[in-house]
């Protein structure tokens, strides 16, 4: 199954665009008031801080765009952000039969994906991703596809078993 969010990229550039204006324009705006014009007295501070729990807001739902595909016999997963400057894209890839387990965490203001993968010398290893920009279908689908690799993972190693 191939799941991906790509076609959102338009509409978080959009996003993110009016987050900054608005952080900019929000310091513009303490600035003059604060040295200029002196209206508002004590509720200056509101000018400044909105637009800056919005920014907090933005980069704590953390990134935008994710890509999933298990077709085949590999789990490919991609997480990227859409200021590309931020920070670098996440790309993990790995076969199937060493998915582990799944946790995907819910918060109030973001959603993380935790991925559980046997490694060499029987550890594991624990991948994050973010999924808050998900739509509830798209986080069904991927929690589906993703419990089915893991019951024929079971499955597979009761088989060996007896």
């Amino acid at each position: 199954m191939r799941l991906n969010n790509k076609n959102k990229g338009n509409y978080f550039h959009f996003l993110s665009t009016v987050v900054f204006m608005t952080v900019f324009g929000g310091v513009v705006l303490f600035l003059l008031e604060k040295y200029k014009f002196q209206y508002l007295g004590s509720s200056i501070y509101l000018i400044l801080i909105f637009p800056l729990l919005l920014l907090l807001l933005f980069f704590l739902r953390g990134r935008q765009i994710f890509e999933f595909d298990s077709d085949g016999e590999a789990l490919n997963f991609k997480n990227r952000n859409v200021i590309l400057f931020l920070d670098k894209a996440l790309s993990d890839e790995f076969p199937k039969y060493k998915l582990k387990e799944y946790e995907v965490v819910d918060a109030f203001f973001f959603k993380r994906l935790y991925i559980t993968v046997f490694s060499k010398k029987n550890s594991s290893v624990i991948l994050k991703y973010d999924i808050s920009y998900l739509t509830k279908k798209e986080l069904s689908d991927l929690k589906t596809s993703l419990s089915k690799v893991i019951k024929a993972n079971n499955d597979n190693k009761s088989e060996k078993l007896s």
